[in-house]
C-alpha cells in the first residue's frame, strides 16, 4: 500500500556545525546490502543541524578501523572528527563494528560491535547515529524513535473524497506504515508513554470518538460514544488514564479516564471552552487551551486542588500547548499579527521565542530529548510536516510525495 513517502530537506544549519567524516563502511559478503549504513548515519547527524557530513567523493581514503587512519588526510578536509566501521555476516546475522576518532585530538573516542538481523540494519544505523551524537554533544539521540501522523489524500482521480491514514514511521520518515485506515477523518494522535499504544481520534462511528490501539497486534477499542465532542487525547505519564475533551455534560471541559476501572473524572468546570489538554511531566496537572479569559490561551490545573492558573499573556492566540521534556518550556502555537507559528516559553521568565516564519503553523510535537519538535505546516500548497530546534537554529522539511501530512507525534524513547 503505498503510504506517505516523506523526504527529508534540511533548510538550515546552526552556525559553525560540526564537521565529521563518515567513511564508506567495510562489508565483507558478496552480496549487496539493502541498507546504506554510513549514509543513513550522515543523513541522521546532518537533519539534527548540529553536523555537517563531509562529502565521501572528497575523501582521500577510506580507512575502515583504527590503525589504518592517517590523520592529516582528514585535517586537509577539516574535518574535526571521523567516522569508520565494517559490516560481517554470519548465520543470518549481522555485525556492525564502529570508530568515532577525534581528528585533531588523534584519539579513539567510541568503539562498540551491534548485532542485528537483515530487518534491522537500519535500526543499528540510528544506534550508530545516537551514540555519536550523545558522545559529541552530551544529549541523548533520538534518531531510534519513531512519529505517527495523519495522511489525507483523496480517494481517486477526480474524486472529491478524501482518504485518511495513520501512519507509522522513523523518525526520519522511512518504513512507513499504514496502523488505520479510513474514509472518514482521524485526528490527534497520541502516543502511550511505554510507545507500545497510540490513542486517536476517528469520525468512522458518523461521529467522533476517542479510540487506542496496539501497535503489535493492531487491536482496536473504541473509549468514548457520547454526544458532542469526544477529542485531544493525551496520555498521563505513567499510562494509567487519558486526559481528554468531552461535552457530554454541555460544555466542552478536561475530563479523564481512568484506563484500568473505565471511570470519567471532570477536571474543569468553566462556562468557557477548555480544549487540548496536555498532562505536566509530574502527572500532577493538565495543562489546556481556554477561551476563559476572552481568547485562547494556555492554562493548568493542579490536580489535587483544582487550581487553575493562566500560563500565556503575550498575544492574543496561545494553544495546543507541550511542556518540554525538562519542564522548562511550554511550546505552543502562537499568533502574532495574524500569523500562526510555533513558540515557546519559558516557564520561570515567561520570555517567549518565535520557532517558525511560515505563516499556518500548528501540532507541535516534541522529541523526547527537548532538542528537536515537529510540527505540520503549508508548503507549495500542500500539508507536510517540519521540524525546528528550540532554539530556532534548525530547520527540516519533510515534505510527502502524495497526500497532505498533519498531526505529527513524536514517540518516547523506545528502549
Amino acid at each position: 500500500m503505498a503510504t506517505a513517502e516523506l523526504t527529508i530537506e534540511i533548510q538550515n544549519f546552526v552556525e559553525n556545525p560540526t564537521s565529521i567524516a563518515i567513511a564508506p563502511f567495510g562489508w565483507e559478503g558478496t552480496t549487496t546490502l539493502p541498507e546504506n549504513i554510513d549514509a543513513i548515519v550522515a543523513a541522521d547527524l546532518e537533519r539534527s543541524g548540529q553536523f555537517r557530513a563531509v562529502p565521501q567523493s572528497d575523501m582521500l581514503a577510506f580507512p575502515k578501523a583504527g590503525d589504518t587512519i592517517y590523520y592529516r588526510n582528514w585535517r586537509v578536509l577539516k574535518a574535526e572528527y571521523l567516522l569508520v566501521g565494517t559490516i560481517s555476516e554470519a548465520a543470518g546475522r549481522y555485525r556492525v563494528t564502529y570508530e568515532l576518532y577525534d581528528v585533531f585530538g588523534q584519539r579513539r573516542l567510541l568503539a562498540q560491535p551491534i548485532d542485528g538481523s537483515v530487518s534491522q540494519l537500519r535500526d543499528l544505523a540510528h544506534y550508530i547515529s545516537d551514540s555519536v551524537y550523545e558522545t559529541l554533544t552530551g544529549i541523548r539521540g533520538a534518531f531510534s524513535t519513531k512519529i505517527i501522523y495523519v495522511e489525507a489524500r483523496k480517494a481517486g482521480s477526480g474524486s472529491n473524497k478524501e482518504k485518511f491514514r495513520l501512519i507509522y514511521a522513523d523518525a526520519d520518515g522511512a518504513r512507513e506504515q499504514v496502523i488505520h485506515e479510513s474514509d472518514a477523518p482521524i485526528m490527534s494522535p497520541a502516543w502511550s508513554p511505554d510507545g507500545k499504544q497510540v490513542a486517536y481520534v476517528s469520525f468512522e462511528t458518523s461521529r467522533a470518538a476517542v479510540f487506542r490501539q496496539e501497535l503489535s497486534s493492531g487491536k482496536r477499542e473504541q473509549l468514548t460514544n457520547f454526544k458532542g465532542l469526544n477529542g485531544a487525547p493525551a496520555w498521563s505519564p505513567d499510562g494509567q488514564k487519558l486526559a481528554m475533551v468531552l461535552s457530554k455534560d454541555g460544555n466542552p471541559e478536561i475530563y479523564t479516564l481512568d484506563l484500568t476501572t473505565r471511570r470519567f473524572t471532570r477536571i474543569t468546570r468553566h462556562f468557557a471552552i477548555d480544549t487540548e489538554p496536555n498532562w505536566t511531566n509530574d502527572g500532577k496537572g493538565i495543562i489546556f487551551t481556554s477561551n476563559r479569559g476572552g481568547r485562547p490561551q494556555i492554562y493548568q490545573v493542579t490536580l489535587a486542588s483544582g487550581r487553575v492558573e493562566r500560563l500565556t499573556f503575550e498575544g492574543d492566540y496561545n494553544a495546543r500547548p507541550r511542556v518540554s521534556p525538562d519542564g522548562k518550556h511550554l511550546v505552543m502555537v502562537h499568533r502574532h499579527n495574524g500569523i500562526y507559528h510555533i513558540a515557546t516559553q519559558e516557564l520561570v521568565s515567561g520570555d517567549i521565542r518565535v520557532l517558525t516564519e511560515t505563516r499556518l503553523d500548528e501540532s507541535p510535537s516534541i522529541a523526547p530529548n527537548g532538542a528537536m519538535l515537529m510540527y505540520a505546516t503549508r508548503y507549495n500548497g500542500k500539508g507536510i510536516l517540519a521540524a525546528v530546534s528550540l532554539d530556532a537554529g534548525v530547520k527540516v522539511r519533510l515534505p510527502s510525495k502524495l497526500g497532505d501530512a498533519r498531526e505529527p507525534a513524536w514517540s518516547p524513547y523506545l528502549n
